[in-house]
């Protein structure tokens, strides 16, 4: 177990020199990235060489690729995450010299002191959210500083340094290190089973979320998902705190009340009662609650809302999200990284509509191929069903076997698991050889259709190869 408590938040100006262990991940490069355009000296190291470290270096940033105790150099305090293991060489120089040591969400709280901070939480949705709440308030001229688990479309950036007063940030909990946060506004999308390697079960989950909501300032506000009968306890306790609450969804009670929700191709409209229309440029009924929520921190933190719904209108996406990766013999290809059976539910039915809007305007009648990586053993062996079901809403599921990341492989878990919890109706393909699956696409797709990838891991190389597949067909 590694979760993160909360602890003393050292303000960003006494960190000194700041080292990071994989600085070239998205949420570390993004903290990184913010501290240089402040002015802090950074250096870092990555075990492999990327476009973001090339990025921090242009910044300024000292980086190195591979781990070695002389890359901490003259680092007065170094950062790591969770998937730093002790035995890291840098950590160890680190510890042995005495120096500061902090989480990587302690070095991002030392950031979101001193500003208007809005954490936005949840199982699901906390990326989107946070990419297009960022949008907007830019579009509202709040200018805020920000830093996202993921990378917006339009620029290709997951975090920077603004000139307002607000700090935008996604809030994990999947190790518990959101409790670092003390929020003005808190956002909470929904609550559900995840990450129980870490938590055991789902009480230890919901107790952090109930935590995580009791950090909020006094005078702060809590913004929570209305469909989300967690969500709304919590929203229930908050209130009883004198916080102020904003609930949001398609529940009749919630205080912004999604309605009329109509797909429009890749992008959607519809009503948020006492606000007006909305329109989309991404897709799924869960985009429309994302954005939702976006409206009602705004609301909170008094920006004018029809700059917000401009700004919403405007949002192209942010990376890994139903991103369109291209099209090639009549097949579109997009990247997701969902990797919970809500998860994939929620694509799947927003390519679904996206289907059936194409086939009623007269295009063709296409499926729906799927293309599934696992993630994690432990997350394979608790969700194995519910990925089977989700993946049921697919025509055609090609499930790989499992990317461990972090864990070592268990006995008997592998994409099988899922593979064989497909429900009949839906063809499923155990393919456990990751190079051979670009060609098992292109074997099964046909033109009309729509192929997804779906996953946390290095399943998101797979689309433009499985494009090329398609050209050469």
């Amino acid at each position: 177990m590694s979760l993160i408590g909360p602890g003393e938040v050292v303000p960003a100006g006494d960190l000194g020199r700041v080292h990071f262990i994989a600085i070239g991940g998205a949420g570390m490069s993004g903290i990184a990235r913010i501290m240089l355009r402040r002015g802090i000296a950074v250096s870092g190291s990555d075990a492999r060489d990327s476009a973001l470290l090339g990025q921090l270096g242009e910044l300024g940033a000292e980086v190195f690729v591979g781990h070695d105790a002389a890359h901490v150099g003259e680092a007065d305090t170094v950062v790591v995450s969770t998937a730093i293991r002790e035995g890291n060489p840098e950590l160890v120089a680190a510890r042995e010299r005495g120096l500061r040591v902090l989480h990587r969400s302690a070095a991002l709280a030392a950031l979101m002191a001193g500003r208007r901070a809005v954490a936005i939480a949840g199982t699901h949705g906390k990326t989107t959210t946070t990419s297009m709440l960022t949008v907007a308030l830019q579009h509202a001229g709040a200018d805020p500083s920000y830093c996202i688990g993921g990378q917006l479309v339009t620029t290709g950036l997951g975090a920077d340094e603004g000139t307002g007063d607000v700090f935008v940030a996604e809030a994990d909990e999947s190790d518990g290190s959101f409790l670092m946060y003390s929020p003005h506004v808190a956002v909470v999308t929904n609550v559900e089973a995840d990450h129980l390697d870490n938590y055991g079960g789902f009480d230890m989950v919901k107790e952090n979320f109930a935590r995580f909501v009791e950090r909020i300032e006094p005078g702060g506000t809590l913004v929570a998902g209305a469909d989300d009968p967690v969500a709304v306890r919590l929203a229930e306790h908050a209130r009883a705190r004198g916080l102020d609450v904003r609930t949001y969804g398609e529940a009749a009670d919630a205080d912004l009340r999604v309605t009329g929700f109509t797909p429009r191709g890749l992008g959607s409209r519809f009503d948020i009662e006492g606000v007006g229309e909305v329109r989309l440029g991404v897709p799924g009924r869960h985009n429309a609650l994302n954005a939702t929520a976006a409206v009602a921190v705004a609301q909170a933190l008094d920006l004018d809302e029809e700059a917000v719904r401009v700004g919403l209108a405007t949002f192209g996406g942010a990376m890994r999200r139903l991103e369109p990766k291209g099209s090639a013999g009549g097949v579109e290809v997009f990247d997701s990284y969902a990797h919970h059976p809500t998860e994939l539910t929620a694509d799947l039915e927003a390519t679904r509509d996206y289907l059936g809007e194409k086939a009623a305007g007269g295009g063709p009648s296409g499926r729906i191929v799927a293309v599934f990586q696992p993630h994690l053993y432990s997350r394979t062996r608790f969700f194995a069903a519910g990925f089977g079901a989700a993946l049921g809403l697919a025509d055609v599921a090609v499930v790989l076997d499992v990317y461990g990341a972090r864990e070592d492989p268990e006995p008997g878990v592998t994409g099988a698991l899922v593979a064989d919890a497909v429900p009949d109706g839906t063809r499923a393909v155990y393919a456990p050889v990751r190079d051979e699956v670009p060609a098992i696409v292109a074997g099964l797709a046909r033109p009309g259709d729509v192929v997804i990838t779906l996953g946390a891991g290095d399943v998101t190389q797979l689309g433009p190869l499985i494009l090329e597949r398609l050209a050469a067909s």
